[in-house]
């Protein structure tokens, strides 16, 4: 995942003219078969509305632009381009003087390609600026709109994607079409398939906005490769999950950005930080093409109400495939409650007594009453969602008899299947026709069942306001870690003892008053990473251990020392907040110590965020066993570490002066937690003048 710099908003116009055009032109159609104008226009020929081809060199076809709108009648809103990057910024001038409020550009040979690429850039860009009319491109295989015959796009097969609930919002138009084909094979169809390519005008935010309006649409699948307004990115998601579910795949895994100044910087990677704040606006998050489908799959049928822990049942007319949609629930911390004793009477006159039936259900070969197995089961007090696995048999149609069930009526359903192809077919077609989302195999299905209860979990983490603000009194740089030990002191951050001082006497009364063990440090506000100079030393108690360590100092060119009481043991921790540069400020919580950076165990999430928010952001660790009382060490105060963490995101939110807060490590011991080291970097403006304020 990479990050470019947020550029300038556009045209905020409608994309009804894009989407649904009262009229279309291809600007350079063309007769010779293969051209990309002769591909555009047939593909064009099946949407039901005045086409208009412009080449002033073919036979049957308009010169120009302006006799093209001209025999119009200023009814064509949509202006597909198959011309040269050269032409294309005065070709986008004349549209948009006639009145064309849209246009899609395919071709390549802007930014990518050079110099005289970016000028072509820069040109389209002023167009548009200019006139308003939004575009979609450069650099895409278009769109298509199945539902109203819409296909702008030269890619052949288009024509075979069914209409359907599902919106595809791409930043390349090769996955584009790779996802609409492949919900196609799954047997779930598209509202709208988009390639945003080079998105210099229309990005995913103004499709994601287009979307919430969109009745034909009830879940979206969301490609990103790149995020240019981090911001408007992360509202248009949330206000479309808050009423139709987003599933996003964020590529750039292995994309790792240069290390910040701090750990903090370094360990919120553009990956990383995208996926993390994607999901707190209420996206579904998944980590391939086949999982992104399998989850639209599911959320295209009902969608779960919203719920910090769903209880999903699962009913298997086979062992083997229902354990491993069970492992992987459980992996995933899906809850399988067990079913009440009332439920499993219920069931178990259906079920011969050999058979599992607490949760998961094991009815062995499906007969008669299965479909009474599967109301029962849904009707369960504990139950908020139930999927049904079996292989492909002639003693009972899967979808059939879950249909008569009437459980999809109390509950969403999944159906998963196995068998041959044409079984397989044959299911997807019952399934669809009774409105049933089906997916073939156990591993789909439980993909499917985990989105279901991740979004019925942003739902619910969505419904918590933020925290307020709390500004500290005013304090001014250099922000050396005294400094930023003492803005933590006023955000009710807990600190250790500590004295400052410019000398070895002061020193040593230091170490009279605070009594041993002590750490004495650097104290410089230019050096962040003292560890790795040699600027710390641990459990001086004596003069002699304390004249070994400043001498040890004074060689690495120490003027000032902090000298500060040793905390107890326990588990160390990092939390931070900076000032992302695409989505603004955010906040930071991982396993610390020097080990931070290779662990890489870390939660983030955007800033301000709700005290719940904060809290729940232990539950992304891996590491979580360690903060909850392993071998009887401490356990972690949610409230507190919430408080510690919406703090500091509000410093950030107060002050434009400060880039960032890093606390590492931030030591939980049984006493609670005590910030050890603290680092405050000023904001560049700020720190031209070598003084931060706040």
């Amino acid at each position: 995942m990479t990050s470019t710099p947020t550029a300038p908003r556009l045209a905020a116009a409608t994309l009804e003219p894009l989407f649904a055009p009262s009229g279309v032109m291809v600007v350079g159609a063309s007769a010779t078969p293969g051209k990309l104008g002769a591909v555009m226009a047939e593909s064009l020929r099946g949407h039901d509305a005045p086409l208009y081809l412009v080449n002033n060199r073919a036979a049957g076809m308009h010169a120009t632009i302006g006799d093209a709108l001209a025999a119009a009648g200023g009814e064509v809103d949509l202006a597909v381009m198959c011309i040269p990057a050269p032409a294309t910024a005065q070709a986008l001038r004349e549209c948009a003087a006639g009145g064309v409020r849209a246009a899609l550009v395919c071709a390549g040979g802007f930014g990518e390609a050079g110099p005289a690429g970016e000028a072509h850039e820069r040109a389209i860009v002023q167009a548009v600026r200019e006139t308003g009319i939004r575009l979609l491109g450069p650099n895409t295989s278009g769109f298509f709109v199945p539902g109203r015959g819409l296909r702008a796009s030269f890619v052949p097969g288009v024509a075979a994607v069914r209409p359907g609930p599902v919106a595809v919002v791409a930043a390349s138009g090769g996955v584009n079409h790779a996802l609409a084909f492949r919900l196609q094979r799954a047997g779930v169809g598209v509202s709208l398939a988009v390639g945003l390519g080079a998105s210099l005008d229309v990005g995913a935010e103004d499709v994601l906005e287009h979307l919430v309006g969109d009745d034909g649409t009830r879940v979206v699948a969301l490609h990103l490769e790149t995020v240019k307004d981090g911001p408007a990115l992360l509202r248009a998601v949330e206000r479309l999950a808050a009423i139709k579910p987003v599933v996003a795949l964020v590529v750039g895994r292995s994309d790792v950005s240069e290390f910040a100044a701090s750990h903090t910087g370094a360990l919120a990677t553009s990956w990383r930080t995208t996926r993390a704040l994607l999901r707190q606006a209420g996206a579904v998050l998944v980590d391939d093409e086949e999982a992104l489908v399998d989850a639209v799959t599911a959320l295209a049928g009902r969608r779960l109400a919203p719920s910090s822990a769903p209880g999903v049942a699962l009913i298997t007319a086979q062992a083997g495939p229902g354990l491993l949609v069970a492992d992987a629930l459980q992996s995933a911390g899906v809850d399988l409650p067990r079913l009440s004793l009332q439920t499993q009477a219920a069931v178990a006159e259906h079920l011969p007594p050999i058979t599992f039936q607490a949760n998961p259900v094991d009815t062995g070969r499906p007969g008669a009453g299965f479909d009474r197995v599967v109301a029962a089961v849904a009707a369960d007090p504990a139950v908020d969602a139930l999927a049904v696995y079996g292989l492909t048999e002639p003693v009972v149609d899967l979808p059939a008899a879950v249909a008569r069930s009437g459980a999809a009526d109390v509950v969403p359903v999944l159906v998963g299947v196995d068998g041959p192809q044409g079984d397989l077919d044959q299911a997807r077609e019952s399934a669809a026709a009774l409105g049933l989302p089906l997916l073939a195999g156990p591993t789909a299905l439980a993909r499917g069942l985990v989105a279901l209860v991740e979004d019925a979990r942003a739902q619910y983490a969505r419904s918590v306001e933020p925290a307020p603000a709390v500004e500290p009194a005013h304090l001014t740089g250099p922000w050396d870690e005294i400094r930023a030990k003492e803005l933590l002191d006023q955000l009710g951050v807990r600190t250790p003892p500590r004295r400052r001082c410019t000398n070895r006497s002061q020193a040593h009364e230091a170490l009279g008053t605070l009594g041993g063990p002590v750490a004495v440090k650097l104290v410089d506000a230019a050096v962040l990473h003292k560890t790795e100079l040699g600027g710390v030393h641990l459990n001086i108690r004596t003069t002699a251990e304390m004249d070994h360590a400043l001498d040890a100092l004074e060689a690495v060119g120490a003027r000032e020392l902090l000298v500060e009481s040793m905390a107890a043991t326990g588990v160390d921790l990092i939390v931070g907040a900076r000032r992302d540069h695409v989505f603004g400020p955010v906040v930071l919580l991982g396993l610390g110590g020097t080990a931070a950076e290779v662990m890489a165990d870390v939660a983030i999430r955007s800033a301000p965020l709700s005290e719940q928010a904060a809290a729940d952001m232990l539950d992304d660790l891996q590491g979580r066993a360690l903060l909850l009382g392993h071998r009887s060490g401490p356990v972690v105060d949610r409230t507190e570490l919430a408080r510690v963490l919406t703090a500091l995101g509000g410093v950030l939110r107060a002050t434009p002066a400060i880039d960032e807060v890093e606390v590492n490590p931030l030591r939980l011991t049984a006493s609670g937690l005590l910030a050890l080291d603290a680092v405050v970097i000023p904001s560049q403006a700020a720190h031209a003048g070598d003084h931060g304020s706040l």
